[in-house]
């Protein structure tokens, strides 16, 4: 504006002083005088008349351009950066500086936590916003734009919904409340980290118990679907977190006890009351094999967990591999004479098994690997060429094409599981040559078969659906049998498979390799 004005000024004083051009007088006329005397004459004139106004148009611009840049370092001088506090679109006021808006975002929500410690609280400064204009002494209220913020802006207690398969079981305090709540419902299930080492081998022991070996934690997880939300809340709607671990845990579910009767067994409790047997073992530790007694009471609680873990462990084992005999045929000597050469040596192999648990009771096993330590050595003994029918060569086949390992030898629910469990092609076969001289059906192993190998070596095959082979019967290795099935005391169709020698229980695992 300053400088607008001076212009005018300067303009106006060149008006001023610029004289009119003269005419000429009288008669005279350019044309009747002499050239030389024209020019000559006509410049000493306009000179002399304009000499005075030049040097006065001259001082008024150069005047002008002081005046001009005099007035635009004023204005200067009271211009600001200044910002336009908005808060959802709506202006609430003008600050002098940014960073006071900057700061109250970061440093409110803060201030505003410590005045609640016991809930979390959300204050939402997304929607404070600022715009800047540079202007001419315009006037800002820092004060009371973080008075109207601290009005408009109310503080939200906001809470953790814990949701389980779509449903809220609980709202707490924070994420980090339910991440607590969560390890807790874990650990009990979960090996702890001396058992998460490298695994120890078990023994060859049959008193093994693969369900509570030590084992490496392959994976933990929840069976179901765990999900959260933030909420808004009154606070007084928290839970305890405590609880919520119990909840989880239980179930709510109420203590149950069981009365044994005339004619009880774990398998027929178990079957009676919808339980596994392991159920029944676990929560009851004193009872071993089986044995009950009229009138005793049987801890039966079946606890129904809103959140169960579900835990994926190796456990891996030592297990001897029997070694062959090669049978070097004499017939200077008679039948049934033997006479060794050199002895034979067993082996040792590493077998890894894959343990399912869910909340701590096994669910499922499965080798998933076996490993050669030791090669074993094959014995050599002196035979009579006479073969007797039927006679075993000490070295057992698979009795079922393609075969996967769903259940070990060993303890299991305070019983001891006498041999293994197989899955496969559905035909058995003699895992030797030998001598049909059982079948039957019994309550646990359902249809079964027992053949003898007559070299001091019984197999026995369980849970078939039919039975082909007759008692009485040679049948040589690969022979089919029986077809496999799920009956007796079995849980789905598998075959049973036991080794005995001389009488006494082997780890099938020690003469089947893969």
């Amino acid at each position: 504006m300053t400088g607008f004005r001076g212009m005018r000024f300067v303009m106006d004083l060149i008006k001023r002083f610029t004289p009119k051009r003269e005419s000429l007088t009288g008669n005279e006329s350019i044309s009747d005088k002499q050239p030389e005397e024209v020019s000559t004459s006509t410049t000493l004139t306009v000179f002399k008349q304009h000499k005075w106004s030049l040097a006065l148009g001259v001082g008024a611009v150069v005047l002008a351009g002081a005046i001009t840049f005099s007035g635009h370092q004023y204005v200067e001088a009271g211009m600001d950066n200044v910002y336009h506090v908005m808060l959802d679109n709506q202006e609430i006021g003008i600050v002098s500086d940014n960073k006071i808006i900057d700061a109250y975002k970061l440093n409110k929500p803060l201030e505003v936590q410590k005045s609640f410690p016991n809930v979390h609280v959300v204050l939402k400064t997304d929607g404070i916003t600022y715009t800047s204009e540079r202007a001419y002494n315009k006037k800002t209220d820092n004060s009371s734009v973080i008075s109207s913020l601290d009005e408009l802006l109310v503080p939200q207690p906001v809470g953790v919904a814990l949701k389980v398969d779509g449903k809220t079981i609980a709202i707490v305090k924070d994420q980090e409340t339910v991440d607590t709540i969560l390890g807790q419902v874990r650990d009990p299930f979960t090996p702890k980290s001396k058992d998460n080492a490298k695994v120890a081998a078990l023994s060859t022991s049959i008193g093994d118990d693969i369900s509570t070996a030590p084992s490496e934690l392959e994976k933990v997880e929840f069976v179901q679907k765990v999900d959260t939300l933030e909420v808004p809340i009154n606070p007084t709607e928290l839970a305890k977190p405590e609880d919520v671990v119990k909840s989880l845990l239980t179930g709510d579910v109420q203590p149950a006890k069981y009365t044994v009767v005339e004619g009880d067994c774990v398998s027929c409790i178990a079957k009676k009351l919808g339980l596994s047997k392991q159920f029944i073992y676990d929560n009851n530790p004193g009872l071993q094999d089986d044995k009950l007694k009229i009138g005793n009471q049987l801890d039966v609680t079946m606890l129904k967990p809103t959140l169960s873990v579900k835990t994926t462990e190796k456990v891996v084992r030592n297990q001897e591999i029997q070694y062959d005999t090669e049978y070097v045929k004499d017939d200077s000597m008679r039948l049934g004479v033997v006479e060794p050469i050199s002895p034979g040596k067993n082996g040792l192999k590493k077998v890894t098994i894959e343990v399912t648990k869910v909340d701590g009771l096994m669910t499922a096993e499965q080798v998933v690997n076996e490993e050669i330590v030791d090669q074993p050595v094959t014995a050599k003994v002196k035979k009579g060429t006479k073969v007797i029918k039927g006679e075993g060569t000490g070295k057992f086949a698979w009795p079922v094409i393609s075969p996967s390992i769903s259940s070990t030898f060993g303890y299991r629910w305070g019983k001891l599981h006498k041999g293994i469990d197989i899955t496969g092609n559905k035909s058995i076969m003699a895992a030797d040559n030998g001598k049909v001289v059982e079948t039957g059906y019994k309550s646990d192993y359902g249809n079964y078969i027992i053949i003898n190998h007559l070299n001091g070596y019984e197999t026995l095959y369980g849970h078939l659906s039919q039975i082909i082979a007759k008692s009485g019967t040679i049948v040589e290795k690969g022979d089919k049998i029986g077809i496999m099935g799920s009956t007796g005391d079995s849980t789905g169709v598998h075959l049973h498979f036991e080794i005995h020698s001389s009488g006494n229980l082997e780890n099938p695992l020690k003469y089947l390799n893969r």
